[in-house]
């Protein structure tokens, strides 16, 4: 039984946004998960992480990345994107799709294809642990003339979303939430792109007219990927929809603003959760998911643990995984950070409530060192994590 001591913990955010920061000063960790917090017996770990008075936050769980195949993406033409998003800070990845596979043809799109397309990926770039991210590939893009056996093929596939992004909604609305229906009844949750069209120009046009009697279970990129609903209508899924709402780095700036502040004025924050839209034609963006947090706490003024748990616990839960929260009996995926020097913050949370970016000194995915003394896509953190020990057999 592996055990890990991260101690001297400056401060740290647990990812649950009814209670975003815990007073603890030490993390226990057997067999890849949370044991406690401030263990009383210090003795006995395999490994031991002195943290030097910096901050532990939860692995970002990215709800909304575009992979193809393997750490290869076509749009960008770019090698190694997961492990450098790994540098980032994130330790877990959704695919919103696989849309950008060389070839397909979005005019002939057909229900085995599609779900031959899921069942591929899922079985070659989702079987893997790209430099240990846990990447969920396989998501469906729903057409016209699917059957429940396709959708059985799905759940056979380990698949855990579905997305409407070319589905034509005026063809037959009964269909489209027969699909939202079946999906549920197999554990797999549904999303649907919403706004203007996307950088492929094939993408159906969505506002709330379409999302009020659709009720995916997510509605991506709600302000944007890349163009918005119009206010009005954001205005009105956030006043009269109950499902999760994504904010992607791909989206318009202003209508994220506005989308966080009525949420957050309307104590619907639980709702928010978050994503790059990546890769894609917003391009390879490392720390992506870094950037929406600064964003939500040094714009739309959410308070830094806030921040932090809708990039975390929000969207793990959003999407039905444990990963996200640091709690006893969750997964210990989290990154060890602080302040970079010459940063205005004298905490984590100064630097995140300015608009500063944390250097990133260890990352962990189920207990297990992935990133070690520092990242290679963030500054050094001006607090110097030290791994005292080594585990066995890492």
């Amino acid at each position: 039984m592996a055990r890990t001591l991260i101690r001297n913990i400056g401060e740290l955010f647990t990812g649950d946004l009814a209670q975003p920061v815990a007073a603890a000063g030490a993390i226990a960790i057997e067999d890849g998960r949370i044991a406690g917090f401030d263990p009383p017996d210090a003795s006995g770990f395999d490994t031991v992480i002195d943290a030097a008075g910096a901050a532990v936050v939860p692995g970002i769980v990215d709800g909304h990345v575009h992979p193809v195949m393997g750490e290869w993406t076509p749009t960008q033409d770019a090698l190694g994107w997961i492990g450098n998003y790994l540098h980032g800070g994130t330790t877990t990845m959704l695919s919103a799709g696989e849309l950008h596979a060389p070839g397909l043809d979005y005019d002939r799109l057909t229900p085995d294809l599609v779900t031959a397309l899921a069942e591929v990926t899922a079985a070659t770039t989702g079987r893997v642990r790209w430099s240990g991210v846990k990447l969920f590939a396989g998501t469906a893009l729903l057409v016209p003339g699917m059957t429940e056996a396709h959708f059985d093929r799905l759940a056979a596939a380990g698949a855990r979303l579905v997305k409407f992004l070319f589905y034509p909604f005026s063809h037959d609305p009964d269909e489209a939430r027969r699909y939202v229906r079946w999906a549920r009844a197999r554990g797999i949750r549904s999303k649907v792109h919403t706004g203007g069209v996307s950088r492929s120009g094939a993408s159906q046009i969505c506002g709330f007219e379409i999302l009020s009697w659709l009720a995916p279970d997510i509605a991506a990129h709600v302000s944007g990927g890349p163009i918005p609903m119009c206010d009005a209508d954001l205005d009105a899924v956030v006043d009269h929809t109950d499902f999760a709402l994504e904010i992607c780095s791909s989206g318009n700036y202003a209508s994220t603003l506005r989308a966080v502040r009525r949420l957050d004025a309307q104590g619907k924050l639980d709702r928010l959760c978050l994503g790059t839209d990546t890769p894609g034609g917003t391009g390879v963006i490392p720390r992506g998911a870094w950037r929406n947090i600064l964003y939500l706490s040094s714009v739309c003024g959410l308070a830094p643990g806030a921040a932090i748990a809708v990039a975390t616990g929000n969207t793990g839960r959003a999407h039905g995984l444990a990963e996200g929260i640091l709690a006893p009996g969750r997964p210990a995926d989290l990154a060890i950070c602080g302040p970079v020097e010459g940063s205005a913050g004298t905490s984590l949370a100064d630097a995140i409530a300015h608009g500063d970016l944390p250097g990133i000194s260890y990352v962990l995915i189920d207990g297990v060192v992935r990133v070690a003394e520092r990242s290679r896509q963030t500054p050094p953190s001006r607090l110097r994590p030290v791994l005292t020990c080594c585990a066995r057999g890492a």
